[in-house]
């Protein structure tokens, strides 16, 4: 699995990790997966494309 994204706000301790989005809902919420297996659903705002 590759993570296109990066978690950007600090919530749980995971700003800064990559991560996946696996699952996309209703008013721009949204399913991510982290590396490490760690899965939440957070809204879309809180990822950002990762650069290289």
């Amino acid at each position: 699995m590759t993570f296109p994204y990066v978690y950007f706000w600090h919530r749980q301790g995971r700003k800064g990790q990559r991560c996946a989005v696996t699952a996309r809902g209703k008013m721009n919420s949204i399913r991510v997966v982290f590396e490490d297996g760690f899965q939440m659903i957070t809204s879309g705002n809180a990822i950002r494309r990762a650069v290289a």
